[in-house]
């Protein structure tokens, strides 16, 4: 019985892990929606989804750090509460890295003269692309120590 219960708490580990990227996609579809209303800009239907979005994430985050204090105490997996801990942490940093993404694209687009703004943007892309990148590790760590015991 136990084994089908740790398997089952990995799955809904995984089916969080990309209900996350699809809020992502969400998030992102709104700001670009949100961009086009400018430059006046509906701050406050962009407000509302900036709401619905962190409801999503904080929903995730609560359901993701249940399953972590279950695979420590429950199933005595440290390591795997480990990479859930980190994965935590990056998220949060992706998450943040984000909004500064979209403050840079509106500034961009609020001011198309300042070559700095677009310099600003590439280096949140590339601080993206490496927190992606750390992102997978910890997934591919997660995925083949929760596989070891199969």
């Amino acid at each position: 019985m136990v084994p089908t219960d740790f398997k089952a708490l990995i799955q809904r580990f995984y089916h969080l892990q990309s209900e996350r990227v699809e809020t992502y996609q969400l998030f992102e579809e709104g700001h670009e929606a949100y961009l086009r209303t400018g430059p006046q800009y509906d701050f406050d239907h962009y407000r509302q989804l900036v709401h619905e979005i962190t409801q999503a994430f904080c929903g995730i985050s609560k359901e993701v750090l249940e399953i972590k204090g279950r695979l420590h105490h429950e199933f005595d997996r440290p390591d795997l509460s480990e990479h859930i801990e980190k994965l935590q942490s990056k998220e949060k940093q992706k998450l943040e890295l984000t909004a500064k993404l979209q403050l840079a694209r509106q500034r961009a687009q609020d001011h198309p003269e300042d070559e700095g703004c677009q310099e600003k943007i590439q280096e949140i892309k590339q601080e993206i692309i490496k927190n992606k990148e750390a992102l997978s590790e910890i997934m591919q760590d997660f995925k083949y120590d929760s596989e070891e015991c199969d």
